[in-house]
């Protein structure tokens, strides 16, 4: 389908995103090299939108994630539930549960927070 990139230009067109040749230049090398596409501008210059009519051209799913100074790999990924995972330790301690068990019920999917990539 973006076997170029005047192709790349005429289906982002066609789906009503009308792109600067660079832009298109951008994403149809990101597209053929497997590379992820970073975007970054000021608000309201298209960066979702193009990341919206990318999802839909390339039938796959958007995850958007909201970027702010201080947030970490971490964040973004996954967290642990650690008010959980204290209850479940006190209730291991106290039926005598050894170290090795309570620490793979401890760091189990169980007590996994997904985050918007996980």
């Amino acid at each position: 389908m973006l076997t170029s990139i005047d192709s790349t230009l005429s289906a982002l067109a066609a789906h009503g995103y009308i792109a600067e040749r660079g832009l298109a230049t951008s994403i149809y090398l990101s597209l053929r090299m497997g590379k992820p596409l970073f975007l970054e501008g000021e608000a309201g210059v298209g960066k979702t939108e193009i990341a919206k009519v990318l999802a839909a051209l390339l039938d796959t799913e958007l995850i958007r994630m909201q970027c702010y100074e201080g947030l970490d790999a971490a964040a973004a990924l996954y967290e642990w539930n650690y008010a959980a995972q204290l209850l479940h330790l006190r209730l291991m301690e106290a039926s005598g549960a050894n170290a090795a068990a309570m620490q793979r019920a401890l760091f189990s999917r169980e007590f996994l927070l997904a985050r918007p990539l996980l």
